[in-house]
């Protein structure tokens, strides 16, 4: 079995990714989304495409939480880089959020793996 399973990756990246730029372009208009949402709610996004790999994947921990940190920092690397292309973000935000939202993808992999694992036992 791969260490990562690309297909599953994929979809796990675009769904963080639609997630992430939605939330850019919601925050670019509204103050408080940009203020009060950007940090935890791009965190949380990361979280859950971790989260949605390793559940669908539901090949181990390991793997899990692999394949959730590199959904969880590729999309908020796309996000990140729109948002401070649009000049709502300064750009040392790229590195420390992505970094950051990797750390949370990876979180979500290792919930992700304990879900797949609790829908075996049904």
């Amino acid at each position: 079995m791969a260490m990562i399973e690309p297909a599953i990756l994929r979809r796990a990246i675009l769904v963080g990714t639609g997630l992430q730029i939605a939330m850019i372009l919601i925050g670019h208009f509204s103050p408080f989304v940009r203020e009060q949402v950007f940090l935890f709610g791009g965190m949380m996004i990361s979280a859950v495409a971790g989260y949605l790999y390793a559940m669908d994947f539901a090949a181990g921990f390991g793997r899990g939480i692999l394949g959730g940190a590199m959904a969880g920092g590729v999309c908020a690397l796309i996000g990140i880089a729109a948002s401070v292309a649009l000049g709502d973000t300064p750009a040392f935000v790229i590195a420390l959020g992505t970094a950051i939202s990797t750390l949370t993808g990876a979180v979500g992999g290792f919930w992700g793996e304990i879900a797949a694992r609790m829908q075996r036992m049904k």
